[in-house]
């Protein structure tokens, strides 16, 4: 077992631990929670020996093997199907031990060698990681890409499969569902769940916490409380708790009110019976979720713009994609108080759609209608990375709406997590759940009417993603959602669509049936795969092939890098400008034709920043195609 005895822990002034217990026993499987700071990451700082106790005991079996989930890749040209095998420390010793019997011709050695790698079954541990690979999204082609040819998001893949083929006897895993879309959180899921050993994970996908933990670990108080059950049970437990000791009846009334006017919306308004039930279900924990959120203070909000027209936003008969088509006749209605979830394989093409939706790719046949008061809000995660990385939040705001006063901004950005010192620290500083809530605040300020989201909870922590679900709740515009989280899904949105094969169409079910459809098309695709066994290419056709690839995407990936670079230094022109601008002498009647000569300046460089950003846009669609 796990024993932790009086422990503490400090990090410069701050102390996370303070004379706390814990013990977790052999096979468990725990999830560690805590608001953001609490101590998660450094107490598996500690499990792993990297950092160290200021006080206390901590215990567990000499023998046992600690994997953990690595955060970077060492060697960028090591094909990704070696670099997860290479976490098999064993069977990289028995492999040299029979190159080093073969290079000295030792017969006796060879027995050995061969007998001891058919005793570690080290063919089936080949056959396991590549198993492993294509359950996170990897197709047969990318498993012998070099480390280095994939983003980082597919990298994290890389080192994830890494860590679950590597023999352990206690496994933790920091964030593992991130950069995870919805089919290969689901394959981990189950993987995990079948896993011998203990784990110890940290997650803000609440339903994967359900679906996996049988344990909860709170850190508060700078202590460690252990709670038997998944996640909605620690919810239900600790919201009694909370009630209990609750001084503030009266905030707890008025937050039920609240919620139940969600609840009783939703009842009315749900038109599938299957639906509707999950929906209610749904929508009956939110009350335990709010005794328990009430002390926090994220608290979003996301306001529409009162005109809508009804449809928003149409698309008829419309063939969406690049160079060609992805998906053809795409027919669809986006209205107020609309709530569509997209369901589909990667690469299907759900970015492709929101994209074409926004207006920035256009369309290779049919129509796109706007509304007379359609104003749209995105939110994706390449917009994360464009933000002025010099920047600070509330400057970041201020130039985006320069009529608020900057008190109103403060106040925004803190009912978005942003404290004092946040708000003026610089972008590149902030972490990635820091990002994402600045771009939901700016959305938020925006007021957009059609909300189309791809993958916001990306990085947001669990607080964070049921102030979103709250928020979204209580959205009255419409709403179009990509998203991992099966909690924010089922708690949001009223219709789902599948993206399948070229097409978009209703899907008659709910996301378990959306489960149960995965595991049809995987054994299909597994049945087709058996047929053309023998047909498969070898090892060395493949590398050929991957070779092809690669010459392929070498020009788009040159022009993602180059585009990513103007779009630099167009905002950092505009800055510049804009920084120019906010000079009141300008506005002197005397300073007219300079004044005129800058907005003109401003405007042409807006055009180019936007027509900048739908050709990188363009060239990432079609490497997300090419790759896929």
């Amino acid at each position: 077992m796990i024993k932790l005895h009086n422990i503490s822990l400090q990090r410069g002034s701050n102390i996370l631990l303070d004379a706390a217990d814990l013990v977790i026993n052999p096979g468990e499987k725990v999830a560690l929670i805590g608001h953001n700071g609490a101590g998660k990451s450094s107490l598996f700082g500690l499990l792993t020996g990297q950092l160290s106790l200021d006080q206390g005991e901590l215990f567990y079996p000499a023998d046992w093997r600690v994997v953990s989930l690595e955060q970077e890749i060492v060697d960028l040209q090591r094909p990704a199907v070696d670099y997860v095998l290479d976490g098999d420390r064993k069977l990289r010793q028995l492999q040299h031990d029979l190159a080093q019997a073969e290079a000295k011709d030792d017969d006796q050695a060879l027995i050995r060698a061969h007998s001891a790698l058919d005793a570690y079954q080290a063919y089936q541990v080949n056959h396991l990681a590549e198993a492993i690979l294509e359950g996170l999204g990897f197709s047969s082609e990318q498993l012998y890409w070099p480390t280095g040819r994939f983003s980082g998001g597919w990298r994290m893949r890389i080192n994830l499969a890494r860590a679950l083929l590597t023999p352990s006897d206690l496994l933790l895993l920091d964030e593992p569902t991130n950069h995870l879309d919805l089919d290969a959180l689901l394959w981990l899921e189950k993987w995990l769940m079948s896993y011998q050993g203990t784990l110890v994970f940290i997650a803000h996908d609440r339903s994967f916490i359900d679906q996996v933990a049988n344990h909860i670990v709170h850190i508060d108080g700078q202590q460690l409380h252990r709670w038997r059950g998944n996640y909605s049970a620690w919810e239900r437990q600790r919201a009694e708790q909370i009630a209990q000791q609750q001084a503030q009846q009266n905030k707890v009334m008025q937050q039920r009110a609240h919620l139940q006017s969600y609840i009783d919306r939703f009842k009315a308004k749900a038109s599938k019976a299957k639906q509707a039930q999950s929906r209610i279900k749904a929508l009956a924990r939110l009350e335990d979720q709010a005794l328990v959120r009430l002390d926090s203070q994220v608290q979003f909000r996301l306001p529409a713009r009162e005109q809508m027209s009804d449809p928003i936003l149409s698309l008829r008969n419309a063939n969406l994609g690049y160079e060609h088509s992805i998906l053809d006749k795409v027919s669809l209605d986006l209205r107020p108080g609309s709530r569509i979830g997209l369901l589909g394989m990667n690469g299907a093409g759900k970015s492709t759609l929101i994209a074409s939706l926004t207006g920035k790719q256009p369309l290779l046949g049919g129509e796109r209608i706007e509304g007379h008061h359609c104003f749209i809000g995105h939110f994706a995660q390449h917009q994360l990375e464009a933000m002025d990385a010099q920047q600070i939040p509330l400057n970041h705001l201020q130039r985006l709406f320069p009529a608020l006063r900057e008190q109103q901004l403060r106040d925004h950005l803190g009912s978005f997590g942003f404290n004092a010192n946040k708000v003026e620290t610089q972008i590149d500083q902030l972490s990635g759940g820091e990002r994402a809530r600045l771009a939901l605040a700016e959305l938020s300020l925006a007021s957009p009417n059609l909300l189309l989201l791809d993958e916001p909870t990306n990085h947001l922590d669990l607080n964070s993603r049921q102030a979103l679900s709250e928020a979204l709740l209580a959205y009255p515009g419409a709403l179009l959602l990509v998203s991992h989280d099966r909690s924010l899904m089922n708690d949001c949105v009223d219709d789902l669509y599948l993206v399948h094969q070229g097409r978009v169409q209703a899907f008659n079910g709910d996301l378990s049936d959306y489960q149960q459809w995965l595991k049809e098309q995987q054994k299909q695709s597994k049945a087709g795969s058996d047929r053309v066994e023998d047909k498969e290419p070898d090892k060395k056709a493949k590398r050929q092939q991957a070779a092809a690839q690669r010459e392929l995407l070498k020009p788009l990936q040159k022009q993602s890098k180059q585009f990513e670079k103007q779009q630099q230094k167009l905002d950092q022109q505009l800055q510049q400008l804009q920084e120019q601008l906010q000079d009141t002498s300008l506005y002197e009647e005397s300073n007219k034709t300079k004044l005129q000569s800058l907005l003109q300046q401003q405007g042409k460089l807006k055009q180019e920043l936007d027509q900048c950003e739908l050709d990188w846009m363009d060239v990432l669609e079609q490497l997300e195609t090419l790759s896929a």
